[in-house]
């Protein structure tokens, strides 16, 4: 370590891989104001964040995939805190959330800006909701940044026409409920489709188009809008690869061959 700098602390690093998570990966630099926010927060230089940043991005299977390196003087602490964050998602993400509100002097549904005013005024029915809400937000910013803010079939990119979706359904996996690896960007319509299994994706990452629809060739709006992406590749993730045990679930339990 250089004379003057100081070692990161577990907690810093928890704020790092947490907006690790939610930026694309051309964004992990010194400029961004995302970063330089941070660094305010943690008492850091943008330059520094930025740096861990990109620590983290060497340690991540996607780009390695892609021959991405990143930076090669990763700290014990920073694979002991990766490793941490990535086999216990949900809670170590929530965690992080909480630790960066808490920076902020706010709570995480005021951090997104969430709308409250039609629920209970107390109780915990009031507090079930607000978890549901929040978690439901914090999913959807982490799948649009994963996919770079477009549909993985059709590459719309207009934000109100997408769907962050689950791959395996909220209610049948509450260990994953915020994993962006448990997660596909949609536009509504084959949001809608792919939630009642008229169309799935293999763990090869292609698109698979029910029977039923393949019978309805003969009409242009199903012909148009499914059967033309039928066996095409989907656009993939800049960091988080659909898991394949996700898919496989899917297409399994959930499609209509």
């Amino acid at each position: 370590m250089k004379e003057g700098q100081k070692l990161w602390t577990r907690e810093e690093l928890i704020l790092t891989i947490n907006l690790y998570c939610k930026l694309p990966f051309g964004k992990l630099h010194s400029r961004n104001p995302d970063v330089i926010e941070l660094a305010k927060l943690i008492n850091r230089t943008p330059g520094s964040v930025a740096f861990k940043l990109v620590n983290f991005a060497s340690l991540d299977p996607q780009l390695k995939a892609r021959g991405i390196k990143g930076a090669s003087n990763v700290s014990n602490l920073d694979k002991e805190i990766w490793s941490e964050f990535f086999n216990n998602w949900d809670n170590l993400f929530i965690e992080s959330e909480n630790l960066y509100a808490k920076k902020k002097k706010i709570t995480v549904d005021r951090l997104y800006e969430i709308d409250l005013t039609d629920l209970p005024k107390n109780g915990e029915e009031k507090e079930r909701m607000v978890k549901v809400r929040t978690n439901q937000v914090v999913f959807r910013t982490l799948v649009i940044a994963n996919y770079d803010f477009s549909c993985c079939i059709t590459g719309i990119n207009q934000p109100e026409l997408l769907i962050a979706s689950h791959i395996k359904p909220w209610s049948q996996d509450t260990t994953n409920r915020l994993n962006p690896k448990n997660g596909l960007l949609l536009n509504a319509l084959h949001d809608k489709a792919f939630d009642k299994g008229f169309i799935t994706i293999t763990e090869e990452y292609k698109i698979k188009v029910s029977s039923i629809l393949l019978k309805k060739e003969s009409t242009k709006s199903i012909k148009q809008n499914f059967i033309q992406f039928h066996n095409k590749q989907i656009f993939l993730p800049k960091k988080f690869m659909p898991d394949p045990e996700f898919l496989k679930y899917h297409n399994h339990e959930r499609f209509k061959k």
